[in-house]
This record gives structure tokens, C-alpha cells and sequence, in this order.
């Protein structure tokens, strides 16, 4: 049986791309030009505008630079032109400023000045710069680290209706963080955003499910929630999907269909899905055993700090059945994994160690030492 920890999608750390729609006043020509992709007389139609004070028009040429419509991309001259049209008080344009500033793209990354053009916009009513004010209150870019004052711009980008705005305060519902942790209000909020197509709270409401939190544990209801984020391709639900036939949780086992969205996950970069596609080859569940390929996919999860697949990959590379025994190189992740508090870690390395000459044992520390000195360690939850 395959084991998974179900993903809690990662909303509201990940700041809104900068891609509101262009707006027509004077400039309304350029609009119907860009429309139309007649980039050459859009722009000409813009910088008319533009050079008359029209926010709009200084708006769109910044669209323009920042999409490459026309021109060749060119943040910096995207980031002035927001700047003209944002002092001008138009709130898309402080937003857009927001996201250059927080993303250092045209400007040197500044989440100070991030924040004071977001909070302009916010103050304007714009549910997207509300969401990443709360994105950075989160985290503590720009501001101190603040989750009730996260909380309280995610209130104010759900009361708007705002997808991200609704899925992140279930978020922190979810996890308790500003609030009281509550599982009903969680429920309520992803439900929200679910009902708008968002995957990250579709994937969030199968957790809950999946779970048992707040609700009873209903796995049939956790594989539907699932594939709705997963037809979007969400990558952690798709991951979960698998899990669920792996162990036949609310469908039939079936390792056919296992392997088929662990792949998809893992295809995408997702740690468990690779984690998880490994031990099948490595058991020889649904495939055929392939001792190379277990160790290929152990790897990629391995190297993205993710703990089971380091420890697997140890006990791989320890077990002389594999045809890639190296005693070294399973003393090394399974450090890795002891450092990232995996369970029975230390009692595989004791138990390799006792297999290992004095050399190999100071080898394989060495080799732990480089790893985690290009590798931020972290405990998995």
C-alpha cells in the first residue's frame, strides 16, 4: 500500500500575475487596435493618448511593454509607464506596480514599496491587490508577519467574491492562523471558491473529506472533489487520485490508474506523485519492477527536500537487491531525511553503518554536508 500526506493547496503565497484588461477612455482607437492585434497602430494610438495625461492610455502602453504586444518585453519600460498611470490614481496600475515591485521585474524587488502601491489599490476597492496584501502580511514581505492582518485582506477580497480571496481565508480557517481554527468556516469558504472553478480550494474540500476534518471521512466524496482540481490540472489532487486507487479508498484498487495520475502529478514536478510513482516501480505494483527507474523518480522528490522519497531512496541504495547498492550514497539521504525529521531514519543509518568501513561513514557525512549546504532543511508538517 501506498502512502501519500493529501496536499493542502498553497493559496495566497503566490502573488496575482499582472494582466488586468486594457481600458478604453480617449485611448478607445488603441483599444480596438489591440483587440484586434493591430499592435503598430495600438501603440501609436496609446502614446497619442499617453502624451495628453491619459492614465488609461499610459496604463495600456505599460500592458503592451509588459506582455511584449509589439514590442520587444521590456519590464522596465512596463514598470514606468504603470508609474505615470498609478500616480494618476488608476488602481490597475498600482496593482501592476505592486506585483513589478514584488517580483523585481523592471525595478530592483522592493515588498516596501510592494505594499504601499497595493495598499493604494486596495483602498480603491481592487480585490486583487486586497489578496496579495494578505499574501504578504502571510508571510511577512514588506511588513511584519501578521496573520490576523492577513486574515483581515482576505476578508476583504472574499466579501468581493474574489476566488483566491474566498480559498485563502478557508486556508487559514483550515490551519488556525490569525483565527480560531475552524473547520465548518474553512468548509464554507473553500465551498465558495470550489463553486468558481478554483482547483486549489476543489483539491482543499477533497482534503477535508479525505480526512475526516469537520466532516466525516468520505472518500468518495474526496475523489470527486479531487477530480475536479485534477481535470484542471492540479498537480496535488491528481497526486491524491492516486493515492486513493493505490489504496482502494472510495473506488476499487486499481495500480493501472495509481501509476496513470501519479504520473500526471510527477510529470508536473509534484514530490509526492514521484515519491509515490517510485515505490511502484520499486514494488513492481502495476509496472513491472524496474529498480532503475524507482531510483530515478525517489530522486527528483529527494532533491526537493521531500523527506519520504530521501528516506526510500536511502533504503534503496542499501538494499543489495537493487543492483545499485552504494552504502555511501544511502547514508547520505538517509540523513537528509533524519535532518528533515523523518521517522526511523537515525535507526537506518545505525543499521547501514554497521555495514560501512570508518571511511565510507566520513564520505557519506561529507557528502550530507554539501547537500544541506545548498538545501534550505525544513520539518515536514
Amino acid at each position: 500500500m501506498t502512502t501519500g500526506t493529501r496536499s493542502l493547496a498553497v493559496i495566497g503565497i503566490v502573488l496575482a500575475l499582472a494582466s488586468i484588461p486594457a481600458y478604453p477612455d480617449d485611448n478607445e482607437d488603441g483599444v480596438n487596435f489591440l483587440q484586434s492585434k493591430d499592435y503598430a497602430r495600438a501603440l501609436a494610438s496609446f502614446r497619442k493618448a499617453a502624451s495628453r495625461g491619459s492614465a488609461l492610455a499610459q496604463y495600456n502602453l505599460g500592458l503592451m511593454y509588459d506582455h511584449g504586444q509589439g514590442v520587444t518585453r521590456d519590464y522596465k519600460q512596463a514598470s514606468s509607464w504603470y508609474e505615470k498611470a498609478a500616480a494618476r490614481g488608476l488602481p490597475q496600475a498600482q496593482f501592476n506596480l505592486g506585483v513589478m515591485y514584488a517580483r523585481g521585474l523592471g525595478v530592483q524587488r522592493d515588498y516596501k514599496r510592494a505594499v504601499s502601491w497595493y495598499e493604494k489599490a486596495a483602498a480603491q476597492g481592487l480585490a486583487s491587490a486586497q489578496l496579495n496584501l494578505g499574501v504578504l502580511h502571510e508571510k511577512g514581505e514588506g511588513v511584519p508577519q501578521d496573520f490576523a492582518r492577513a486574515v483581515f485582506w482576505y476578508q476583504k477580497a472574499a466579501a468581493q467574491s474574489f476566488a483566491d480571496g474566498q480559498a485563502s481565508l478557508g486556508a487559514m480557517y483550515d490551519e488556525g492562523k490569525g483565527v480560531s481554527q475552524d473547520y465548518a468556516k474553512a468548509m464554507f469558504w473553500y465551498e465558495k471558491a470550489a463553486r468558481q472553478g478554483h482547483a486549489g480550494a476543489q483539491n482543499n474540500l477533497g482534503v477535508m473529506y479525505d480526512e475526516g476534518k469537520g466532516v466525516a471521512r468520505d472518500y468518495r466524496k474526496a475523489m470527486s472533489w479531487y477530480l475536479k482540481a485534477a481535470q484542471q490540472g492540479y498537480a496535488p489532487a491528481q497526486a491524491s487520485i492516486g493515492v486513493l486507487y493505490d489504496n482502494g479508498q472510495g473506488v476499487p484498487k486499481d495500480f493501472q490508474s495509481a501509476m496513470y495520475w501519479y504520473a500526471q502529478a510527477a510529470a508536473q514536478g509534484n514530490a509526492t506523485g514521484q515519491n509515490n510513482l517510485g515505490t511502484m516501480y520499486e514494488l513492481g505494483t502495476g509496472v513491472a519492477r524496474n529498480y532503475q527507474q524507482a531510483i530515478s523518480w525517489y530522486a527528483k522528490a529527494a532533491e526537493q527536500g521531500y523527506a519520504p522519497a530521501q528516506f526510500n531512496l536511502g533504503a534503496l541504495y542499501a538494499n543489495r537487491q537493487s543492483g545499485r547498492q552504494d552504502y555511501v550514497e544511502a547514508h547520505k539521504w538517509l540523513s537528509v531525511a533524519a535532518a528533515h525529521g523523518y521517522t526511523n531514519a537515525r535507526q537506518a543509518i545505525v543499521a547501514v553503518e554497521r555495514q560501512m568501513t570508518r571511511e565510507q561513514i566520513v564520505e557519506g557525512q561529507r557528502r550530507t554536508s554539501e547537500w544541506m549546504k545548498m538545501h534550505v532543511i525544513t520539518t515536514p508538517r
